[in-house]
């Protein structure tokens, strides 16, 4: 199993797909704005987190078209570059901000996908978003590698 990723596009064949914003709430409010949201990258140990919680959540099932292991999307700064596999090449621009569609799925699963840090800020994990700058081929397996970019870095906001 594979996807596409198209440059300036997104995963061919994804409803969230275009050079434009694609979903609903925010077509109507201007739908000439870029789309930040081609690509929803996860990491993986957030499913192991909310299978301890008893959830049941499988790769894909969160709108993910990514699942990653080992890599802290949430603290990577904005317009880090992901290298993955061969060719692929995305660019970060935020927090993926969860919404009810996840208590669709499972009742509670919102909240279990968002947390409060020390100092009680709001803490999103339920991945990153991100835009495609050179196309490619991703397949399960494929390393990923992080190219920060220049300092000062950005913290990563919702998009």
């Amino acid at each position: 199993m594979w996807i596409t990723l198209l440059a300036g596009l997104g995963v061919e064949g994804d409803a969230h797909a275009g050079k434009t914003v694609q979903h609903r709430s925010r077509v109507a409010r201007d739908p000439a704005q870029p789309n930040l949201r081609q690509v929803h990258l996860l990491h993986s140990e957030l499913l192991l987190e909310l299978k301890a919680r008893g959830f049941l959540v499988g790769p894909g099932q969160i709108g993910e078209n990514i699942l990653t292991s080992g890599v802290d999307l949430l603290g990577l700064p904005t317009d880090s570059i992901l290298r993955i596999g061969e060719s692929a090449r995305v660019q970060v621009t935020g927090l993926r901000n969860p919404c009810v569609q996840l208590d669709r799925f499972q009742p509670g699963l919102m909240a279990a996908t968002l947390d409060r840090d020390a100092t009680g800020g709001l803490v999103r994990k339920a991945g990153i978003m991100a835009v495609v700058l050179q196309g490619g081929t991703v397949r399960p397996g494929d390393p990923i590698v992080v190219v920060l970019p220049p300092e000062p870095h950005r913290r990563l906001l919702p998009v």
